[in-house]
């Protein structure tokens, strides 16, 4: 059964993600910060799909709970055929000379830096293999 890895998976374009990979038969490892948000999904997918789901709760700005988290993958999830970055957010609406340097620095380290993050840890396992796909989401943020 082919896995697939979602980031950002507790609301929004990932779950609704989650839910289409599920009913096409995938496996589905589930990422975002809030943990029941994701146990939740988990009995979702799993009662409304014939799939497994894994639940890796981490934040995507922090490269050392990235590694530790990919790295504590079981090994009969590792073999991960789909990787989609979805984690993002917006931070600070405002006009550029009003902006707040912090949102711009939250907004990049979570939308640019943490999709670098999960790409460089799973993307060596699809190379060794010569199959996968990266899907990133982006928005106008």
């Amino acid at each position: 059964m082919p896995i697939v890895f979602i980031t950002g998976a507790s609301s929004g374009f990932g779950m609704a993600c989650a839910k289409q990979f599920a009913q096409n038969g995938y496996q589905i490892i589930i990422n975002a910060r809030r943990e029941d948000r994701l146990q939740q999904l988990k009995s979702e997918l799993e009662s409304s799909f014939d799939t497994k789901v894994l639940v890796l709760p981490f934040d995507v700005r922090n490269n050392s709970a990235v590694i530790a988290a990919i790295e504590s993958i079981p090994e009969n999830w590792k073999k991960i055929d789909v990787l989609i970055n979805n984690a993002g957010l917006a931070a600070g609406r405002d006009t550029f000379q009003d902006g707040l340097v912090d949102d711009w620095e939250t907004m990049i380290d979570t939308n640019l830096k943490g999709l670098m993050y999960v790409t460089k840890s799973i993307v060596h396992g699809m190379m060794e293999r010569k199959k996968g796909h990266i899907i990133n989401v982006s928005s106008l943020a």
